[in-house]
């Protein structure tokens, strides 16, 4: 069952399609709610919707650590370290860089 502000988040998405932080809240909804699988997908939606939202890819990236794809979280990392640059978001650039520092892969 939809939590009342996924609900709420639904519907101002009806009304701004296009609304990235919607977008983003509708994933970190799911993801609190332990519905990963859709967190994923509105994650993904949201990079291929705007690949330039920088906030997508520490927390795209974590959970795909948390679900144990760590190949899929450094590419993640890794794309949005680029976005990061790019923007010269240097927080979101910093933090990135930590999380691939600290991501432990083989």
């Amino acid at each position: 069952m939809a939590s009342n502000r996924l609900t709420q988040l639904l519907d101002l998405l009806k009304e701004q399609p296009k609304d990235s932080f919607l977008f983003f809240a509708v994933a970190k909804e799911h993801e609190k709610a332990g519905n990963y699988k859709e967190a994923l997908h509105w994650y993904d939606q949201l990079t291929t919707l705007d690949p330039e939202y920088t906030g997508t890819y520490f927390h795209l990236g974590k959970l795909q650590e948390t679900l144990g794809d760590l190949h899929a979280a450094r590419h993640a990392f890794e794309a949005g370290i680029a976005v990061c640059r790019k923007a010269g978001d240097l927080h979101a650039l910093s933090e990135l860089q930590g999380a691939l520092m600290n991501l432990d892969i083989d």
